[in-house]
């Protein structure tokens, strides 16, 4: 039985045919890439909710809360118990929308930028030894992989997430910040 033919529902022994390998090479290479930062998120009693959080509000400053809801596909209530940890240890700031300012635009401070950096050089440090034990196009197989096993139907919202340039962080202080930002 070949990847394509399997079906969505195995009751009759064919899951001898089942790619245990690939399932399971996934389950451990996602423990392990993830093991690193969670021993630097221990420090502030974090999990990798708050690492999700913190990253992506790191890469996309001004991020409004509904587009983090949607990214990370969790409920309001629980991102608000992790969002209000972060905020509560000024790791992340939050700001009013400058026209709507019910929105919540969300921003990493000094403190939360530094430890999404940290964080996210642990992670590439364990890509890199990898990469570096594939063939010359072995990063750019990878992402393709990885970019198949995303859902089709957002693929074209990812590819836009992921290779986007990246912004640093708004300043800590609202001194700068328009007066729209600012609530004066």
């Amino acid at each position: 039985m070949s990847l394509n033919s399997m079906p969505d529902a195995v009751d009759n022994g064919e899951t001898d045919a089942l790619p245990y390998d690939l399932i399971e090479l996934l389950f451990f290479a996602y423990r392990d890439f993830t093991a690193d930062p969670d021993d630097q998120l221990a420090q502030f009693e974090f999990g990798r909710a708050h690492h999700r959080v913190l990253h992506f509000v790191d890469r996309n400053p001004g991020i409004m809360v509904t587009d983090l809801l949607s990214i990370l596909r969790i409920t309001k209530q629980s991102l608000g118990r992790v969002l209000k940890q972060l905020v509560d240890q000024d790791f992340i700031e939050q700001h009013p929308g400058p026209i709507d300012r019910r929105q919540r635009l969300l921003y990493t401070t000094t403190k939360g930028h530094d430890l999404a950096g940290r964080l996210a050089v642990l992670q590439s440090k364990r890509l890199e030894r990898a990469i570096n034990g594939l063939p010359d196009n072995g990063a750019d197989v990878v992402r393709q992989f990885l970019f198949q096993m995303i859902n089709e139907d957002i693929r074209p919202d990812v590819a836009k997430l992921v290779n986007k340039k990246y912004k640093p962080p708004a300043p800590t202080t609202t001194k700068g910040l328009p007066d729209s930002l600012t609530g004066k």
